[in-house]
């Protein structure tokens, strides 16, 4: 390949204006309009952070760090898109965008450590679809267990628990890692997210040297069906409730399934989760997001430069 690659980074995206709010609920929803109940909730969650979410904000910048660590790793090779799940750009577009660059190939991230069939699959098949009869496509991996992501994680989770347990004895604040819950039918199809977010905590744990840890789930959607727990609330309730030795003080909670600041995190858990904590007399700290961290934007540029090199 003689020509410049391609690099499309994908996110969920989030309204960019309040009236932006419907319309997004509603293609989140695939098309199915919220009841006036459930989109008074979602501007009630929005409106305790702030009135929106900065995941757009958060996500540009991650891209732009990016775009600037390939430049100088290497100048004038990579033409770096950003395409959103639900919002404008779409993946599509952003796709396109970068056809008409006259990129040789696209290397294709999305910007969350792990994969599934209703996540970042998603994402990866709507670029290659995009893409088709153009150029050839390249889907970088999950990438939860690149070792220098590991190292920065567990520092957060070091750091949160240093500021929790000062003079106190560690053991009695445990550390919960989560992910955005999906469907429990995604296990009927052999859908590997949930053992890859039980490796990925492991390594975290493993690197922070914790003996008191575990997996919990989080933001589940608002249908019938079931999705994937333990809920993070209820593992916090029940914590509340150990005795003895094993008794419990505080937890620390470490959102290994998410890379930004987001409604997700500013809401479910540093309002909602930080609410039911209090509410049991549990102390609660949640570790810093990575957000556009410098080292954390190596891991990415990292991540796409071993995707290109496998294809090539």
């Amino acid at each position: 390949m003689s020509g410049p690659v391609g690099v499309l980074i994908m996110a969920h995206g989030t309204p960019a204006r309040p009236e932006d709010i419907e319309p997004f609920y509603t293609r989140i929803r695939r098309g199915r309009p919220p009841t006036p109940e459930q989109l008074a909730d979602l501007e009630r969650r929005y409106a305790a952070i702030g009135g929106l979410s900065p995941l757009t904000r958060r996500t540009q910048a991650q891209v732009d760090a990016v775009r600037a660590e390939l430049a100088q790793r290497a100048p004038g090779r990579y033409q770096v898109a950003y395409g959103a799940k639900h919002t404008d750009p779409l993946i599509e577009e952003a796709a396109t965008s970068l056809v008409g660059a006259g990129v040789d190939e696209v290397i294709g991230l999305v910007l969350t450590p792990h994969g599934s069939s209703m996540g970042s699959e998603e994402y990866l098949t709507r670029a290659e679809a995009a893409l088709a009869g153009t150029c050839p496509f390249i889907a970088a991996p999950p990438w939860y267990t690149e070792p220098d992501l590991v190292s920065l994680l567990a520092e957060r989770v070091t750091g949160a628990m240093a500021s929790l347990t000062t003079g106190r004895d560690p053991g009695r604040y445990p550390v919960i890692f989560t992910a955005h819950s999906l469907p429990e039918r995604i296990r009927e199809i052999g859908d590997s997210y949930p053992e890859q977010l039980q490796e990925s905590a492991e390594l975290v744990a493993a690197a922070a040297g914790l003996g008191r840890w575990q997996v919990a789930w989080q933001s589940a959607g608002r249908t019938p069906e079931p999705w994937l727990g333990p809920d993070i609330r209820d593992v916090v309730r029940q914590l509340a409730g150990v005795e003895g030795s094993a008794g419990v003080d505080g937890v620390v909670v470490c959102p290994i399934g998410f890379v930004t600041d987001h409604l997700e995190v500013l809401y479910d858990l540093d309002v909602e989760l930080a609410a039911v904590a209090a509410e049991v007399g549990l102390a609660f700290r949640r570790t810093v997001s990575l957000n556009d961290d410098p080292r954390f934007i190596r891991v990415l540029a990292d991540v796409i430069g071993a995707a290109g090199a496998r294809r090539n």
